[in-house]
């Protein structure tokens, strides 16, 4: 079935809406299909999904910021950034994030260096994804025991899964902003004949260091980016299903803000830091040395394919293979002061069973390595060489008003570092449980129960030097034990009518959760150990809209997460409570909508943090749908931090050193075809 671009949107709007996200466009229609979550192998629309599912897509992906993947999800209630500049930004789910977060590329995890510290760009783009699904709780361990924060899943288009109905079709989008001095743009093209299509799309994004409101200098050095990205795919179509192939290339130049010079000279006696007094750095002072840059270079191979009805009993296998070659170097002065290298593959395959018994299902097989290499003298992990298999089951049964899912997982980690340390080597048994009662038929109540286990990074394990770009000097332990997280989430939503909402609230108990103590601390330089204590974590998503009219809807939203040890003292970088007002307005062709929100004082600080005050964020977006000829096009402007306001995100390492960017506009014009 065919969609243009155009319908599309509109009816991403209206899924957005009706699964209380961050969408308010107005409802009209009541026949649109539903959302279908791919992260899912059962595949269950946004609004009977039996946990936590959020979705951009349309025009909600087209506004969004999309310099980075963190910054570009940070709307949708429960996920928040923690950004590094611009080059930079991984997602924070319920005061999560890699490795506890899981980014996946339609289904296939993604190797590069962002699990190991946040300036490392995660190898995900937004402008050239379809769209992209979170899914949080007990959803997440189909792809991972580990992932108790969720799982991000970035649907791109780069492997053809259709001929298009009219030979050829694609999009052109070019943008520019002030503030960052933005300038970007991306296509693709999908064409094909008889049972071959082939895909071709790229994008080039340039960015200048940001204004900041009210700052030492006028703009963040170091918070620049160059990136440019591009993939070919081929792809043999056939009657229940589909095979191909994508070769992607990506290289990205980015500054690293907020860095600490001299530090690099502090020594570690015990649990104690010595440093001279000349080795602090002062981030708002020009004279200092300029701020280190990140050369990035990735390659991947994507091999991806899927068969419906195969024989009897089965009623799809889909395949993922991953490949991939990962490279940055960090300069410091155009010297190179180390290299970081990632060669990995990931391999899934995904049996769904025809019903028995009434129960569907779904079998999962999936095995990893990851070599990562480190060298240079600002090194802080030896390399090692991490080989994973996991074996996913889930299944779910439907009966009047209810629907139940259960699943399990096994995974199996070890992990051979390169130097005199020993090789580390675990498995873990994960169990989840949820239910769904559709009370009424336009409401859904859920309880989701889970019981997840998370083996050791070889970061955790094996760090032993100083990591400047989080100013820290971070120690592993390689007698760390596995983490065991039992969790329930409850949720109630309205998906239809002119009321609709979704509030989750959910409550995890970690046993020997691991996180980086802080023994010692010199000015914004601390000593940190990683460590294992019992820990709790608490909190609430919500999204509330009302439409008003048929060209008019409008709501509130809000979010909070507390993170605790066991006994006493709070984890750090855990993102300060939000709640905020939105609305969207309809006249023809014209879309306008306003978002605005408070990010509260957060006082409920870790070890060595400082208090990070509050804020107000006041973002607008206009939009104009047009025909040129046979294409859609769509002219747009966005206005970023409206107020201009100086605001400090606790959920980044930088939170002192490197405000959020002050007021951006950004225009743009898209052309689907």
């Amino acid at each position: 079935m065919a969609i243009t671009p155009q319908a599309a949107q509109t009816a991403s709007a209206k899924q957005l809406a009706q699964a209380g996200q961050a969408s308010a466009d107005p409802v009209p229609a009541r026949t649109l299909a539903p959302v279908v979550i791919t992260a899912n192998p059962l595949r269950p629309d946004a609004g009977t999904a039996a946990v936590p599912v959020e979705v951009i897509e349309g025009r909600h992906l087209l506004m969004a910021d999309q310099t980075s993947l963190g910054v570009a999800l940070e709307s949708l209630p429960g996920v928040h950034a923690d950004t590094f500049g611009s080059g930079a930004s991984r997602p924070v789910i319920r005061g999560q994030t890699l490795p506890r977060v899981q980014v996946l590329t339609d289904g296939a995890a993604v190797f590069d260096a962002s699990g190991v510290s946040p300036d490392h760009a995660v190898m995900a783009e937004p402008m050239l994804s379809e769209r992209i699904e979170v899914i949080r709780g007990p959803g997440a361990l189909l792809y991972s025991g580990g992932a108790i924060g969720g799982v991000v899943n970035v649907i791109d288009g780069k492997v053809p899964t259709a001929v298009p109905a009219n030979g050829v079709e694609g999009h052109v989008d070019v943008r520019g902003a002030t503030g960052l001095n933005e300038r970007a743009g991306a296509f693709s093209v999908t064409g094909g004949d008889g049972p071959i299509a082939v895909h071709v799309e790229g994008m080039k994004r340039r960015t200048g260091d940001y204004r900041v409101p009210d700052w030492q200098t006028d703009r963040l050095a170091g918070s620049d980016q160059d990136t440019s990205a591009g993939s070919v795919g081929l792809s043999w179509i056939y009657d229940r299903g589909y095979t191909g192939i994508a070769v992607t290339r990506t290289r990205s130049r980015y500054g690293i803000p907020g860095h600490s010079h001299g530090y690099d000279e502090c020594h570690v006696h015990g649990d104690h830091l010595h440093c001279d007094d000349h080795h602090g750095h002062d981030h708002g002072d020009e004279d200092e040395e300029a701020p280190p840059r990140v050369d990035l270079k990735s390659q991947r191979i994507d091999l991806r394919g899927e068969y419906a009805q195969p024989f009897t009993g089965i009623e799809r296998i889909s395949w993922r293979a991953g490949f991939a070659d990962y490279r940055h170097d960090e300069l410091e002065h155009d010297e190179v002061a180390a290299t970081y290298k990632n060669r990995g593959r990931d391999l899934r395959l995904e049996v769904a069973h025809a019903p028995i018994g009434g129960w569907e299902g779904v079998v999962a097989v999936q095995a990893g390595q990851s070599d990562f290499r480190t060298s240079g003298e600002e090194r802080f992990m030896p390399s090692a060489l991490t080989r994973t298999q996991g074996l996913a089951l889930l299944e779910a049964y439907e009966t009047g008003n209810w629907r139940f899912e259960l699943g399990a997982r096994y995974d199996r980690q070890r992990i051979r570092p390169d130097n005199t340390a020993p090789a580390y080597g675990a498995s873990g048994a994960s169990f989840s449980a949820a239910a769904t009662w559709q009370v009424a038929s336009q409401y859904a109540l859920s309880v989701s129960l889970t019981r997840a286990q998370r083996m050791p990074s070889a970061q955790e394990l094996y760090a032993d030097g100083v990591h400047l770009a989080s100013n820290t000097y971070e120690r592993g332990d390689s007698s760390l034990g596995k983490e065991t997280a039992h969790g329930i989430d409850i949720g109630l939503r309205k998906t239809d009518g002119d009321l609709t909402f979704n509030v989750n609230v959910f409550h995890n108990e970690v046993r020997d959760y691991i996180y980086a103590r802080t023994l010692d601390r010199y000015e914004d330089f601390r000593l940190i150990q990683y460590t294992q204590r019992d820990a709790r974590f608490t909190g609430l998503e919500a999204g509330i809209d009302y439409r008003v009219s048929n060209g008019l809807t409008m709501g509130v939203f809000g979010d909070l997460v507390h993170g605790r040890l066991r006994g006493d003292g709070n984890l750090p970088r855990m993102p300060g409570a939000r709640v905020g007002w939105r609305g969207q307005a309809n006249w023809g062709p014209v879309t306008a909508d306003a978002t605005f929100y408070r990010v509260f004082s957060q006082h409920r600080i870790g070890a060595g943090e400082s208090e990070t005050p509050g804020y107000n964020m006041l973002n607008l977006g206009l939009s104009y749908d047009t025909r040129l000829g046979q294409s859609d096009l769509t002219l747009y402007v966005r206005a970023r931090n409206l107020l201009n306001v100086q605001a400090f995100n606790h959920a980044s390492y930088l939170a002192q050193a490197a405000p959020l960017p002050g007021r951006s506009i950004m225009a743009g014009v898209r052309l689907d075809y």
